[in-house]
């Protein structure tokens, strides 16, 4: 494994080949420069801190609950502790502890779903915004809906299906309706259907020959640039 794969795979922990082109759609669509502010939300293992951190910005690495000693280790491991601030307890729909206008980039990867209605999805959006620079970008991946497969599957194998609530990306445009600039890719449909992370690996690849033919709705990963 070279040295990059091993990064992505720090960063992105799960489901890697295809979560990882989320990255490259963000940094095709907004320039990410050193010496940025970054907000980094429901951060868990700290993945998507130390990507950002790598690339020079100041890292605020945030999650709702305490922090695991495996996300101050990951840090370590590439030398980024001293680069990032963490800051526990922080609840994605209230951000009040953070002024209006505070920040270059705020960024998640599968967090909205866990507030299960889109009211609280919304607050956490116009929240976001609010403590956004102007001409600063929300960099999101979420996942979505998907197909019938992704619906049935879930409630059998997904043990937080019950209260997650997954993105719709014909009736949910309206969530980021308060960005000058929206830009979103979709990728994903066999993928996540495995049980390991090698058969998501080869699936992943089978995925990429099928996309021209698989409707962006039936895809299970919704990323966006979102530019205030």
């Amino acid at each position: 494994m070279s040295n990059n794969d091993t990064l992505i795979k720090d960063v992105i922990q799960w489901d890697i080949r295809t979560w990882s082109q989320t990255l490259s759609f963000w940094e095709e669509n907004f320039r990410i420069e050193p010496e940025m502010t970054a907000l980094i939300l429901g951060e868990r293992e700290g993945g998507l801190s130390l990507w950002f951190s790598l690339k020079d910005t100041h890292v605020t690495c945030t999650d709702l609950t305490p922090f695991s000693e495996k996300t101050f280790q990951l840090h370590k491991k590439y030398n980024m502790s001293s680069k990032i601030t963490y800051n526990e307890g922080v609840d994605i729909t209230d951000l009040s502890q953070y002024p209006a206008n505070h920040f270059d980039i705020i960024s998640f990867k599968s967090v909205l779903g866990a507030l299960s209605t889109k009211k609280k999805q919304q607050i956490a959006i116009n929240e976001m915004n609010r403590i956004l620079k102007p001409n600063g970008a929300i960099l999101f991946a979420e996942n979505m809906q998907g197909s019938f497969l992704h619906f049935f599957f879930r409630r059998i194998f997904i043990r937080w299906n019950s209260y997650w609530r997954y993105l719709n990306l014909n009736s949910d445009l309206d969530l980021f309706s308060e960005s000058k600039t929206l830009k979103l890719g979709t990728f994903g449909f066999l993928a996540t259907f495995g049980r390991t992370e090698k058969q998501k690996t080869l699936l992943h690849h089978f995925d990429k020959i099928a996309k021209p033919l698989i409707p962006k709705s039936w895809r299970y990963v919704l990323c966006g640039v979102l530019i205030k």
